[in-house]
């Protein structure tokens, strides 16, 4: 189908938390905090702007990911590219923070070509587009179609069920003003790992699907325990275990990392705001200033206009 390259296509994709403990790169929620892409064909070169949040640690050249996600897209639905395109992205969310925001710049590019292009691709096939750009599913499987997903990945296919994550769960972030890149956070990990750990994480991310799936959120202290990859990856966020303790002493649920952190992400019902103070807290006391949010789940996902 021929692009219709006389007007220009914006998303607004929501960011979001993942591994939840025990899913590691399995699990994905998406977060009431947006970013926004606009992608529009140009007369002259490709121009690439970024604003908001963080966009000092964002590039503003054609070697965005976003931008990559553009070509991908014109280049697999054969449609005619033009000469230029102007890529804005108004950016919501901490980069490198464990929040996804390199997904939802991926999810950006792909929706808004995609549109552009006149919709060739279905969203399960863009989900296997942003997967191979992004190396896992779990971020962008969850931005994309908002609440709770589960995917597992086989034969370069992604298959994500999602569930509805209730709205009276609130996620309140610490979120520290230092960066950890994911190839940072994946090289402490051990190449392997032994069987009764295995099992232990099988057990926890299952009984935590089951447990938001029927709403039994007492489930949550058990169900987020993890032994894959936040053991490691903690020894980088100094004050890692006085948060958490902090967090759950005023009265959340469970903590989990974020991602690969350095965000730490507290599931609560009740008491946001006393659990934000006692996290912001116990960072300060590690000399780490943590900027908190307090989020609900999205439920929508990602929207092209």
């Amino acid at each position: 189908m021929s692009p219709t390259f006389n007007r220009k296509a914006t998303a607004r994709i929501p960011a979001s938390t993942t591994n939840l403990g025990p899913g590691f790169d399995v699990l994905g929620l998406a977060l009431q905090l947006y970013s926004t892409v606009t992608l529009e064909p140009s007369e002259t070169d490709t121009e690439v702007i970024v604003c908001g949040v963080d966009a000092d640690k964002i590039p503003s050249t054609p070697a965005h990911v976003a931008f990559q996600a553009v070509e991908l897209v014109f280049h697999r639905s054969g449609a005619e590219r033009p000469r230029g395109f102007k890529l804005q992205i108004e950016n919501g969310i901490p980069a490198i923070r464990g929040l996804g925001g390199s997904g939802t710049a991926i999810l950006g590019g792909l929706l808004t070509a995609n549109a552009l292009c006149g919709t060739p691709f279905s969203n399960p096939e863009l989900l296997n587009f942003a997967t191979e750009l992004e190396g896992h599913p779990d971020n962008v499987a969850a931005s994309l179609y908002g609440g709770l997903v589960v995917s597992a990945q086989e034969d370069a296919q992604v298959h994500t069920v999602r569930l509805e994550c209730p709205s009276l769960l609130s996620i309140v972030l610490a979120i520290p003003d230092f960066p950890l890149s994911t190839e940072q956070a994946r090289g402490v990990l051990p190449t392997s790992v032994g069987f009764a750990d295995a099992i232990y994480n099988t057990s926890r991310s299952t009984l935590l699907i089951a447990s938001i799936a029927t709403r039994q959120f007492e489930m949550l202290r058990v169900a987020m325990k993890d032994r894959l990859h936040q053991p490691y990856r903690t020894s980088l966020i100094p004050g890692f275990d006085d948060v958490a303790e902090a967090a759950t002493t005023a009265g959340a649920l469970s903590v989990a990392l974020s991602g690969a952190g350095p965000t730490v992400a507290a599931y609560c019902l009740e008491h946001t705001e006393q659990v934000a103070e006692k996290m912001q807290v116990a960072f300060k006391k590690h000399q780490i200033v943590a900027d908190i949010k307090i989020l609900k789940p999205d439920a929508r996902g990602a929207t092209v206009f």
